[in-house]
């Protein structure tokens, strides 16, 4: 039910609410979330801990869907027996994806193949149980190989089950041509604070996406949308996020709310 003085409900597609920053008041930050209208919150793992602390979660709050991965930032130090874990958790009843997983050439170019590696890894997983893929892409300054690298491992790995391949670049911010991409191979565009940055560009590429090719998401704690850019992120901002897209493409935060939140529906059958 709708809390008096709100028009439609959002979904924060992306939110790691298990990060320690939020430890001292999480029970504020979901008060605040629930009144600001969101509904439920997709939590990504970043590695086998947090898997079990988002189960933990699920058991507290209502509204929360977990996701099981290792991040690419962390393959460099994952076992084989962290990936067996993780293959295990995805088939919890819970687990509505495959995520985040991806590459990142940002901070260290020396385990690239253990990253694409990781990625193919689940794929794989994602294919064999029928789960969506939640995507974290990011470059070595303004370089586009992560990008390109990433499509082509699609596109080699989907070969495997035409068709089936779906998911989410999570906060997306380009190149243009990507969002192409993604479409082409059944993916959807995950869009954050950094929709609210004025140096970002991000806002230029919304404007030129259809509104059944994007989710909103916070990417908690991290990447606060203005006017909190810099301080600690939380759900509760997924709405500045709706707001701003309806402002770039001249529509209602109401359609953009409606929008978004059967898109993610759809992609992740939640219920």
């Amino acid at each position: 039910m709708l809390l008096p003085g709100l028009l439609f409900m959002l979904i924060d597609s992306h939110a790691h609410i298990y990060h320690r920053r939020l430890e001292q008041d999480l029970p504020a930050v979901m008060e605040r979330a629930r009144l600001a209208g969101v509904e439920k919150i997709l939590m990504p793992a970043i590695d086998v801990p947090s898997i079990g602390q988002m189960f933990k979660l699920c058991s507290q709050y209502d509204g929360l869907h977990p996701m099981g991965a290792i991040h690419p930032s962390d393959v460099k130090v994952a076992t084989d027996e962290d990936f067996a874990k993780v293959e295990r958790a995805l088939t919890d009843p819970r687990m509505i994806a495959v995520g985040e997983t991806g590459l990142d050439y940002y901070w260290d170019r020396s385990f690239d193949a253990a990253q694409q590696d990781s990625l193919r890894r689940h794929l794989v997983y994602a294919l064999e149980m029928d789960l969506p893929l939640v995507l974290h892409t990011r470059d070595n300054k303004g370089k586009d190989e992560v990008h390109r690298d990433i499509v082509r491992i699609l596109r080699e790995e989907g070969k495997r089950a035409p068709g089936r391949l779906r998911g989410v670049f999570h906060c997306f911010g380009g190149p243009a041509w990507l969002a192409d991409a993604a479409s082409d191979l059944g993916f959807m565009l995950g869009i954050g604070g950094t929709v609210t940055f004025s140096n970002a560009g991000v806002d230029a590429l919304v404007a030129r996406q259809p509104l059944e090719q994007l989710l909103i998401e916070t990417d908690t704690p991290y990447l606060a949308p203005v006017p909190y850019r810099g301080k600690r992120n939380e759900p509760a901002y997924v709405r500045l996020v709706a707001e701003k897209i309806a402002e770039v493409k001249g529509v209602s935060v109401e359609a953009v709310a409606r929008q978004t939140t059967e898109n993610a529906h759809r992609m992740f059958c939640l219920h």
